[in-house]
């Protein structure tokens, strides 16, 4: 049997989907273009800095969940770990083809490196890891892979600390600490105010500041009436969500490199491009998730991991 047992946590897929539509706002001229320089400011006032760290902070998460479902259905689980970010790797070099900016070879190369070792680690080494390199990051360019290490062990880190368990019931913990985190950005915008350039570090915390905003008010909001809304918008999208960020940016070169559509240099022609996609592609993923238990490229993905082919039909699976 390959399935863990374990109920998905609904809260991560909308986390996971809402990010999604992010990164494609954020990044669809980029892609468009094949590079990391566009004709014009990309999507306005949208930063492609944004949907890194929920994406990486839910990698983390996602990586100790599949080490637990490992240790109790394997004698080896960290080879499991070891071939998932192998086959992580060779999917991302794939994708790099297309779009020179794709984050998963970093991801794979990072989880090698930093994730995978961590795993021996006692889950307070873990977490002060990530205490430390979070702020390397932000002093010493604001991103890339510190900050991507950083987030991988904080969100195995809270895994281990059983707070993803608790992440569905509950209001007051998300609630009090997007209270911090906004008023934290206050204080740094209050800064950035009275300063006449403002530093990349400084820019780079608010950026993450703001997101710890997001990801807590999603979190608040599914304890309200308004949680099938955003389950209905955003779920179907984030259990598909390799399959999604693989697809967007074929559809985008399309796009722009087969119809020609001016998508690098208009904002217009973007804004409609993302619509479209992201609209085509909560369609789809609604339609095979009723009949199929994940992604095409999440089974292959899967597959891989465990070296055995996984049910994929939901009928067979029962």
């Amino acid at each position: 049997m390959l399935s863990s047992g374990r109920p998905r946590i609904i809260a991560l897929d909308v986390l996971r989907g809402f990010a999604l539509c992010e990164i494609l706002l954020a990044n669809i001229q980029l892609m468009a273009t094949g590079s990391s320089a566009v004709v014009v400011q990309p999507m306005g006032d949208w930063d492609p800095w944004l949907g890194l760290p929920v994406f990486s902070l839910l990698f983390g998460i996602g990586f100790a969940l599949l080490l637990d479902s490992a240790e109790s259905r394997v004698s080896r689980p960290r080879l499991v770990l070891l071939r998932r970010l192998g086959a992580l790797l060779a999917i991302g070099l794939v994708h790099k083809l297309l779009w020179p900016g794709e984050i998963l070879t970093h991801y794979a190369v990072v989880g090698m490196l930093v994730l995978l070792p961590s795993t021996w680690l006692p889950r307070w080494a873990m977490a002060g890891l990530a205490a430390a390199l979070i702020p390397a990051a932000l002093i010493f360019g604001g991103g890339g892979p510190l900050l991507i290490a950083g987030l991988f062990l904080l969100g195995s880190a809270l895994v281990r600390y059983g707070v993803i368990e608790q992440i569905e019931r509950s209001t007051r913990g998300p609630l009090l600490l997007g209270l911090v985190f906004a008023a934290g950005l206050a204080s740094v915008l209050w800064v950035q105010a009275g300063m006449q350039t403002v530093a990349d570090p400084i820019s780079s915390l608010a950026d993450l500041l703001l997101v710890g905003v997001y990801v807590c008010g999603l979190l608040v909001l599914l304890r309200t009436p308004v949680r099938p809304v955003l389950q209905f918008l955003f779920a179907p999208l984030g259990r598909m969500a390799l399959t999604n960020y693989l697809a967007a940016t074929l559809l985008v070169v399309v796009a722009s490199h087969v119809l020609g559509l001016p998508i690098g240099q208009s904002l217009t022609a973007a804004y409609w491009t993302v619509g479209a996609i992201l609209t085509a592609q909560w369609l789809l993923c609604t339609l095979w998730l009723r009949r199929y238990r994940q992604g095409p490229i999440e089974w292959l993905w899967r597959w891989a991991t465990w070296v055995r082919r996984p049910p994929l039909s939901r009928a067979r699976a029962s």
